[in-house]
């Protein structure tokens, strides 16, 4: 399957790259990474969604995007996405988030409904209002980053299953592309935010992947989640922690195509 990258504009004044994958014509799916990642972080999953047409952007301040002083609300992260599907020319689009790229995938989903056809959130958060455990590592971080630092990151979020040496060292490379600004300003955008549950209404179809072994989310979080989306479906993979797309690629990709192929 053919792929290319896309150099796009974008109306939010930044410019960021997409990977477009699939062919002409199949339903398009736009995937948004979590933060401190990039597009790479789909590199295992991309191939596994035959029969769409995939999108997979690096975000501002992230991977090759553009890195500019601020725009890190999560408002305006979902109106980077609104405007990549803009640039694409795709007027509506399956939404596939991962972690907190799931909540900007619900922004984006509450701010303008009528550009997501149905959402996939893999790991993702009901609220993140408050400051992570890690936060005041952020807080403390400098130019330039510290590669041991951002490598022992990676266990913020432990793995119950094997993921290969290549793409963890990629998630490396992705944390040191980005400028203490960006790790500071995302997540601050991320936790200063309303709940998007709270602050709007989401009609998107959604389902919902987690790990019962997920040392962030709380299941009561997913399950209040659920209950917030009209007709959302929960499911449940007993064996998993939080990055549940790291370790799972194939289930992530099985259940997501299901779900979406019954939205289309």
């Amino acid at each position: 399957m053919q792929s290319e990258v896309r150099d796009l504009r974008l109306r939010t004044g930044i410019t960021v790259p997409c990977l477009v994958r699939g062919d002409v014509g199949a339903k398009p799916v736009l995937l948004v990474h979590a933060w401190g990642e990039s597009r790479g972080s789909f590199d295992r999953l991309i191939p596994l969604l035959s029969g769409f047409r995939v999108y997979a952007p690096d975000l501002r301040g992230q991977g090759e995007a553009d890195k500019p002083e601020d725009g890190y609300s999560l408002s305006e992260q979902a109106d980077d996405a609104a405007a990549i599907l803009d640039a694409l020319n795709v007027p509506t689009a399956f939404v596939v988030g991962s972690s907190s790229g799931g909540y900007v995938a619900q922004q984006l989903a509450a701010m303008h409904p009528e550009r997501v056809a149905a959402l996939v959130l893999v790991g993702s958060p009901l609220s993140l209002q408050g400051r992570p455990a890690f936060a005041d590592e952020v807080d403390g971080l400098t130019d330039p980053l510290d590669e041991g630092w951002v490598r022992d990151s990676l266990s913020w979020f432990p793995l119950l299953h094997e993921v290969p040496p290549w793409f963890l060292q990629d998630r490396v490379r992705d944390g040191l592309r980005m400028p203490a600004r960006a790790w500071k300003g995302i997540l601050n955008g991320l936790c200063e935010a309303a709940p998007p549950t709270e602050s709007g209404t989401i009609r998107a179809p959604t389902l919902i992947l987690w790990g019962a072994q997920d040392n962030l989310l709380p299941r009561s979080d997913q399950e209040t989640l659920a209950a917030r989306l009209p007709g959302a479906v929960l499911k449940v993979y007993p064996d998993v922690a939080h990055v549940v797309l790291w370790e799972c690629p194939e289930r992530v990709a099985e259940d997501a195509a299901a779900f979406l192929r019954s939205c289309a």
